[in-house]
């Protein structure tokens, strides 16, 4: 085994588990590891939405006892089932927009350049969401708070996340905080909401891209998908404690600065992105 390449899939796993919950694109993130590391054939395309598995089982298993008490629940309690039922609702918006336009998506906006628009854009977003909501009250405190049509209204919002660069925990975050979420409120439920969006993205790429596959990338994809848990189980428990006290401007000036640093080193040839 090519010790080189397991290092690498090291790299996009922490990558991937430090990036995929906070408001600045794992996405984005990855094109750009993957291009700098030349991982961006289209194996190393399906490697980086596998190990976003990794980042998800991070979230199951941080919210193992809530989510062990929906299933649980689901066939008798109401509160679960309306759980439930908004995570549905909300994971639909991204699911039929990503089956009609996701091909002609990647072949157009899956590259660097496009990805750094998307980060100053999001990044100038972010600024005017927290400009905006500094002396409004939320109307939502809890996830339990929320209803069908604010769930909805989630999911809707986190159908931006197709265009690479823009983030679906920003997306939903930023959309929650605009319907009245408190910033808790709105980051937990982009936690929940990411299960069934990256799973099925997971299960339905491997499916369909299965012929790329073979038996010696198992410890590559094993590697990614390993560094991927810890690294999101790490910056999970971290960005829970941080919004409590903090709002997310310094994430809208990262990806701003991000942005530019990528533009002009694409402009001036510093380097070389794919």
């Amino acid at each position: 085994m090519d010790e080189i390449l397991l290092i690498k899939a090291a790299i996009l796993g922490v990558v991937e588990g430090l990036t995929e919950f906070l408001p600045i694109s794992s996405t984005g993130h990855l094109i750009l590891a993957s291009s700098l590391l030349g991982m961006h054939d289209e194996k190393g395309k399906l490697f980086e939405i596998f190990i976003q598995t990794g980042a998800i089982l991070a979230i199951c298993w941080e919210y193992r006892r809530r989510l062990a008490a929906t299933c649980a629940g689901l066939w008798h309690e109401p509160s679960a089932q309306r759980f439930a039922l908004g995570i549905a609702l909300a994971f639909l918006p991204l699911a039929i927009l990503g089956l009609l336009f996701g091909k002609q998506i990647k072949a157009v906006l899956f590259a660097p350049v496009p990805v750094a628009i998307a980060f100053i854009v999001g990044g100038l977003i972010i600024l005017w969401v927290e400009r905006r909501q500094a002396n409004c009250q939320p109307r939502v405190q809890t996830v339990d708070e929320m209803s069908l049509s604010d769930a909805v209204k989630l999911g809707l919002a986190q159908a931006f996340a197709l265009i690479p660069g823009t983030s679906r925990s920003g997306a939903t975050i930023m959309g929650g905080m605009l319907f009245g979420l408190s910033r808790k409120a709105a980051t937990e439920f982009s936690f929940f909401l990411a299960i069934p969006t990256l799973i099925l993205a997971g299960l339905y790429e491997l499916l369909k891209q299965r012929h790329l596959l073979a038996w010696q990338d198992i410890p590559v994809f094993a590697v990614g998908l390993l560094t991927a848990f810890i690294s999101a189980l790490v910056c999970v428990r971290w960005l829970l404690r941080y919004v409590s006290t903090h709002s997310f401007v310094v994430f809208a000036w990262y990806r701003i600065a991000f942005g530019i640093v990528i533009l002009v080193t694409a402009h001036t040839g510093m380097i070389a992105w794919h």
